[in-house]
């Protein structure tokens, strides 16, 4: 008989994360881990991370805890190095060397806690020669050839938002890294340093395409292959009302049932006539035009076509199939993605809103037992 669920917020309940604060794939990563249950203490700077965004609609700081310390001040490293003695994992996002200028790097965090993991995520990663040089998502894609794989052959790359580089190719990742040291640091007590870099993270994403390309099977030049918008039954097509509708039929019953509900099945029988692929598609297109995305919809609802309608950020969280999952769930006044993955026994949950900086504070000196950090106005001060 199945065991009901343990008591806590998610698998990592009792894992203790020091974050320092950061923008992008750290702050991100750091809240996988909240998700997941750690309890992640950010530490935030004076003045803010500096992207401009409202605290209390930052979601990548949901499940959190804050406390404010100044990282350039006399007493700011002395209470990152307390709060490090105290965790299991650490997170940082600087350049290469900026936290060891600022007393908090790897030697010192580790002196203090052997078993700690340190983890380091960046762009370019810890060594090389662009090592120190700043980047941002583009750039990074674009040198281990993610980039070129995405958009039209006779059009310039598309940029697929930060999704791949910063939170693909960077804070999965990094969570996998530390997790994984975690589990090394419990076995054999000894921590280590995870150098976590979005170059090495978006390259491993593209390991499959690399072997087909090894093997012939694709060609270097993007929306030619089965994957990338060369193929007619893989890609988007556009509606009669400016819609659009995602196909991707790529085995034969499902090609077959999709051309058959499209009208095309005695015109293209065999979907790997490749000399036809341009008038396949030109059909597709013609034929898709006819209609509008809910039209197109209904026509392939409880279908094995593999096709479904192109949802914009908003409409998401209505389509009643996330609606029964709860994929999409509301916190705080905030409509947002729900933790995932899922687990049976000790299941997640969105526990807290956006952590405002420093809120936390005295709360977290209690708790993880540092009175020096406790702000002076405290009420707990003796």
């Amino acid at each position: 008989m199945a065991k009901g669920p343990r008591p806590g917020h998610g698998p990592l309940t009792g894992v203790r994360v020091v974050e320092l604060a950061g923008i992008g794939p750290g702050p991100f990563a750091a809240m996988l881990l909240a998700d997941l249950g750690a309890d992640v203490v950010r530490v935030d700077r004076p003045g803010g991370a500096g992207i401009g965004i409202d605290p209390a609609s930052d979601l990548t700081n949901r499940n959190k805890r804050s406390v404010l310390l100044d990282l350039k001040s006399d007493e700011g490293p002395a209470r990152v190095l307390d709060l490090a003695e105290r965790a299991d994992i650490l997170v940082e996002g600087y350049r290469p060397g900026v936290a060891e200028r600022l007393g908090v790097g790897p030697d010192a965090c580790l002196a203090r806690n052997p078993k700690l993991v340190y983890g380091r995520m960046t762009g370019w990663g810890q060594d090389g020669p662009l090592a120190e040089r700043a980047g941002h998502d583009i750039a990074y894609l674009a040198l281990t050839g993610t980039l070129s794989m995405i958009g039209k052959p006779d059009e310039a790359p598309i940029v697929p938002a930060n999704l791949v580089g910063d939170y693909a190719g960077g804070s999965l990742y990094l969570v996998v890294g530390v997790l994984a040291a975690l589990q090394h640091a419990r076995a054999h007590g000894e921590g280590q340093v995870v150098d976590a870099a979005i170059v090495d993270g978006a390259a491993h994403l593209a390991t499959m395409i690399h072997g087909m390309l090894a093997a012939g099977s694709w060609q270097d030049r993007r929306g030619t292959n089965l994957l990338d918008g060369g193929c007619p039954f893989y890609g988007t097509y556009a509606t009669s009302d400016g819609g659009h509708m995602a196909v991707g039929p790529l085995e034969g019953r499902f090609y077959a049932e999709f051309t058959g509900l499209l009208g095309l099945a005695d015109a293209f029988p065999d979907r790997w006539d490749l000399a036809r692929w341009d008038e396949l598609r030109a059909a597709v297109t013609e034929r898709f035009l006819t209609r509008t995305r809910a039209e197109w919809t209904e026509v392939f609802d409880g279908t094995d076509a593999c096709v479904a309608p192109v949802l914009s950020l908003t409409e998401a969280p209505h389509h009643p199939h996330l609606a029964a999952r709860a994929t999409f769930v509301e916190h705080s006044g905030l409509t947002q993605p729900a933790p995932a993955p899922r687990f049976s026994a000790t299941p997640v949950s969105v526990r807290g809103g956006p952590a405002r900086p420093g809120a936390d504070t005295a709360a977290v000196a209690a708790d993880w037992d540092v009175p020096a950090l406790r702000p002076a106005d405290s009420p707990d001060t003796p």
